[in-house]
């Protein structure tokens, strides 16, 4: 169940994004959003961890803060296979859409999803 709130919300925070980025992210609708969400967490289930493992040590060295480079460049892979019905202009965007995608996904783990987990 979480999985799926998990595609729902960056089915959303791609809609948010590409109202905000309108030249820079395009999506053809939400339905085009939603697929590219489950697409995204298939590439973060089996592409994620190898990307991780390989860069490990110059994640160590950035704190952490190379995770962001792999999250845009799991974005990037999920434009590729997409087509034209999702496209990030450049890396730079996929970038800034990780990190929006990433503060938001935190802020509501730690608000919404953890109190409804308390109940």
């Amino acid at each position: 169940m979480k999985w799926l709130i998990g595609i729902l919300i960056n089915a959303v925070l791609f809609m948010a994004i590409a109202g905000y980025f309108s030249e820079s992210f395009v999506l053809e609708g939400f339905t085009a959003a939603l697929a590219a969400s489950f697409l995204l967490s298939i590439i973060n289930i089996i592409v994620r961890p190898i990307l991780v493992i390989l860069t490990l040590p110059v994640t160590i060295l950035t704190l952490g803060f190379f995770l962001f480079v792999i999250n845009a460049m799991t974005l990037e892979i999920t434009d590729y296979l997409m087509g034209d019905a999702f496209e990030i202009a450049g890396f730079g965007m996929a970038f800034l859409a990780s990190v929006i995608m990433s503060v938001v996904t935190l802020v509501l783990d730690k608000t919404i999803l953890k109190s409804s987990k308390e109940k």
